[in-house]
């Protein structure tokens, strides 16, 4: 009876260790996120629809600069696809990028830094790797405005502002 004492808690931790996802280190979550964002970008710039998409999860949500452009993917997808059909994808190139591994799973958050046809903005998101592919989970582009030039925007963006936030009074 002693031995099924001591071999309960043992078992117990072998099935619990054997339902464990295994976690990438982090060195390895850095270089498959950095390679996912780069080759998204990527294929932005050479307005190649399908594989664009494809790296964003089924879930996926884009923020995007406007207070209106709350987007999931299918929303996002009809967006794009014009633009894209034109060969008009858009052309960001990080400048710098910071990516936060998660220790408990295989999930990160990054912010970059890019310059785009906007001037310079900042992504911002979510990644996690589902099924051995790492995918997009959310986005949030912004752009970035000099603190010295704040007055200057809301002079202009004051009237739309109050327009947008009249909706939720």
């Amino acid at each position: 009876m002693k031995k099924h004492i001591y071999l309960f808690p043992l078992i117990l931790l072998a099935i619990a260790c054997s339902k464990t996802p295994k976690v990438d280190t982090p060195d390895k979550q850095i270089s498959a996120v950095n390679l996912l964002l780069d080759n998204w970008h990527k294929a932005a710039a050479e307005s190649s629809f399908d594989r664009y998409f494809a790296m964003l999860d089924s879930s996926a949500i884009f923020i995007g600069t406007d207070a209106t452009e709350i987007w999931d993917k299918p929303t996002f997808m009809a967006y794009a696809k014009e633009p894209f059909a034109k060969n008009r994808g858009w052309n960001f190139k990080p400048l710098s990028r910071n990516i936060y591994p998660s220790k408990v799973a295989n999930m990160a958050y990054f912010d970059e830094v890019l310059k785009t046809s906007l001037g310079t903005c900042r992504g911002s998101g979510v990644v996690e790797k589902m099924k051995d592919k790492w995918k997009l989970k959310h986005y949030v582009l912004s752009m970035a405005i000099p603190n010295d030039n704040i007055e200057q925007v809301l002079s202009v963006t004051h009237k739309n502002d109050s327009i947008y936030q009249s909706q939720y009074k």
